[in-house]
């Protein structure tokens, strides 16, 4: 589908108006599972909004960046809404949700991108430059989260004074990767990630850059401001529910607060751009991991309730699991259908683990 193709899925603007709805039903008092049920259903149309978005962006400036400027926006709202909870005491549900995007989005988003890219074109090709950057960069997050955790474990720290500390410079270290790797693929190697733009530019964008980067920003904004509605109303929706918080925010919240990276991902692989779908999950992850965690961590003080990167060992474990499974399908630069179920499956299986956690 070209950039300026009509979508088929204009009746779901309809959803649109879930926005208003879930407003009006926060302002007035609503029970928290009506305003969570609207929001969430809100969330969907305003994915879609942003996924148009995000595809003339990319014919603009190609697939490496268009997934970084979808990712970005998509994971302000993950900031917002983090810093928000932080604000509330919620740290716990803020470090599971952190957890859970990441998961989300190597698992989940990327292999339902590849389950129906391959189910529709059967082989797809993407950078191998791409995903072995990427996994290198994960490879790094996770060790950035597993030192804590083990610094923990073997020097027991009750007041979490040195965490704390510690989570600091590995938060700064984690920062300075990630800005080093946006050096890395959009300054001096460029080209080595610019083997599919000149294709997927080739129709041109039908809309202006203006009103490409007006849709991203007002869309994001929406966005942003549904999730906070749907986070206030978790725990009283979940408690109806008899969900544990702890499975909420790895789970339930990363998927509806993602839901804008996961249409677009699978959108693009529909598209036969899954150049650009690998790129939005991968950015995805590496923003939470070396980015929204370690501002989280340095915004949580000044908030009152300071968190760490000391993470508990399911979560880490869970972590390094998801980047290896995700080295083994992305590394030859192809994939089918078959490869993206399996993505899934794992995610499956861990998420069931947690639905079990006490």
């Amino acid at each position: 589908m070209s950039a300026g193709a009509p979508r088929k899925l204009r009746p779901i603007w309809l959803l649109l108006a879930a926005v208003p709805a879930a407003a009006i039903a926060h302002w007035a008092g609503a029970p928290d599972l009506a305003v969570f049920a609207l929001s969430a259903i809100a969330i969907l149309p305003l994915s879609a909004l942003l996924g148009d978005a995000t595809e003339h962006l990319a014919a603009r400036v190609g697939p490496v960046a268009g997934g970084v400027v979808n990712a970005s926006l998509g994971n302000l709202a993950e900031l917002i809404i983090g810093v928000l909870a932080l604000r509330a005491g919620m740290v716990d549900l803020v470090k599971a949700s952190i957890t859970g995007s990441i998961l989300g989005n190597l698992l989940l988003v990327l292999g339902a991108s590849q389950l129906a890219g391959g189910l529709r074109h059967r082989v797809q090709r993407f950078s191998r430059h791409l995903a072995g950057m990427n996994v290198s960069l994960l490879v790094v997050a996770v060790v950035g989260l597993v030192v804590p955790a083990l610094f923990h474990a073997a020097h027991p720290d009750p007041g979490q004074r040195l965490t704390q500390k510690m989570s600091e410079f590995v938060a700064a270290l984690l920062i300075v990767g990630y800005a080093l790797s946006l050096l890395y693929s959009m300054g001096t190697h460029r080209a080595l990630f610019a083997e599919g733009e000149e294709a997927e530019g080739a129709a041109g964008p039908a809309w202006t850059l203006r009103r490409t980067v007006g849709m991203l920003v007002g869309v994001s904004a929406a966005l942003a401001w549904m999730s906070e509605m749907l986070v206030g109303a978790t725990q009283g929706a979940v408690a109806a529910a008899g969900l544990s918080e702890f499975f909420v925010g790895v789970v339930v919240v990363p998927i509806i607060g993602n839901a804008a990276e996961h249409s677009t991902a699978v959108l693009m692989a529909l598209d036969r751009q899954l150049e650009v779908g690998v790129a939005i999950c991968f950015e995805s992850s590496k923003q939470i991991a070396l980015l929204v965690a370690p501002l989280l961590v340095f915004l949580s003080g000044p908030l009152g309730h300071p968190i760490t990167l000391e993470f508990g060992h399911l979560e880490v474990l869970s972590l390094a699991l998801a980047v290896g499974a995700t080295a083994l399908v992305t590394l030859d630069g192809e994939t089918h259908w078959l490869e993206g179920a399996m993505l899934m499956g794992v995610y499956a299986i861990l998420a069931l683990v947690f639905f079990f956690v006490p």
